[in-house]
């Protein structure tokens, strides 16, 4: 699916914690306390894209002749709240923490590859700030080898159980295989996230759509093996756009409803630095979807790309600073390894956009 015309909102700004000291212009983000009073017109001309800023009427009020778009109803998708996820508001940036139990994630695998160290790595977490925990049995990072349903589920149903009894935090499982989502629901889990998008396994959609939860899409070109040896794309903002909006139309036409859907565009995953940039810096295209949006660049290549930091350990003030970049765009869950860290980062980022510490309460 592909198409001509898309709005993207630009000139984000935060709005006071007190909404009777203003009155305010424009429209809420994602129905976030951040708002919008111009957008950014793409418009695809075959290969070639051009792009231009517009107020909120000019974007409903003109004739945009071929790829004519219903302007109101992108703006109701950029602006409308989202729905709870799993019973948690997304009014403002959630925290996802990461718990791999693995031997070859890229930054942590072997730290708490034995059941036992990744609970109590979990239960760490939580108590730092993480309001849904991300248990990941097979590593996707670039280059990484396929691990068998098996072992996937010998490494995962452990966690996700002793988690389960232990912390009122979400659990989410990050798998791409169908029964590994229909053991994990059955032991407690609250959310799938599938860096394929329901694609790897052809099972998998069914699976999702039985299991009743909601799920994560995101967006990757390719297997992780081969997926950074040379992606290719037109224009790859509006390229994952277009991949990310066929998915959920998929999703709905297997009877998983679009209020149970999230979005990742994916930051590393067949993407080299320039597209991971250009990604970054344009995450507010995505709120167009409609529907909640995951940034998951904790510690990512794309930091060492930037600032030659080797040792994906010290790669923690950029992390915070991708964290800082998804805030202001209105991402509505930062999936990252440290948590305390991005917590206090977000608190302050919270309370200085809002000019008030009553935010935090």
């Amino acid at each position: 699916m592909q198409r001509s015309i898309y709005l993207r909102p630009v000139g984000i700004f935060p709005a006071p914690a007190d909404p009777d000291e203003a009155t305010f212009a424009g429209l809420p983000l994602a129905g976030q306390p951040l708002r919008f009073t111009t957008v950014e017109i793409a418009e695809r001309h075959g290969s070639r894209v051009s792009r231009r800023i517009v107020t909120l009427g000019d974007a409903v009020e003109r004739d945009w002749g071929r790829g004519t778009i219903d302007a109101a109803r992108d703006l109701e998708a950029l602006s409308a709240p989202r729905p709870r996820l799993a019973g948690l508001a997304l009014d403002r940036p959630r925290i996802m923490g990461i718990v791999n139990v693995t031997p070859d994630s890229f930054s942590d695998g072997g730290q708490h590859d034995e059941a036992q160290n990744a609970i109590a790595h979990g239960l760490k977490l939580a108590e730092e700030g993480a309001e849904i925990l991300d248990i990941g049995g097979e590593s996707t990072r670039p280059g990484a080898d396929y691990v068998p349903v098996e072992e996937e589920l010998r490494r995962v149903l452990p966690v996700i159980e002793g988690l389960r009894a232990r912390t009122d935090a979400l659990i989410s499982v990050d798998t791409r295989k169908a029964e590994v989502m229909r053991r994990a629901a059955a032991a407690g889990a609250d959310i799938l996230n599938d860096v394929s998008a329901l694609t790897h396994d052809p099972e998998a959609m069914t699976a999702a759509a039985e299991s009743g939860l909601p799920i994560i899409l995101m967006h990757a070109q390719g297997d992780p093996r081969t997926m950074n040896d040379n992606p290719q794309y037109s224009d790859v903002v509006l390229d994952v756009f277009d991949y990310l909006e066929g998915r959920i139309l998929v999703c709905e036409a297997a009877g998983i409803p679009r209020a149970k859907l999230i979005t990742d565009p994916g930051i590393g995953f067949g993407k080299h630095l320039h597209h991971n940039v250009a990604v970054m810096a344009a995450l507010s295209q995505y709120h167009a979807l409609g529907v909640p949006m995951l940034l998951g660049a904790s510690r990512k290549k794309l930091i060492d790309h930037i600032s030659d930091v080797p040792n994906p350990r010290d790669r923690v003030p950029g992390s915070l600073a991708a964290a800082l970049v998804g805030a202001a765009q209105g991402v509505q869950i930062i999936r990252v390894h440290d948590v305390a860290a991005t917590r206090q980062a977000l608190n302050v980022w919270r309370a200085s956009a809002a000019g008030s510490e009553k935010v935090l309460a």
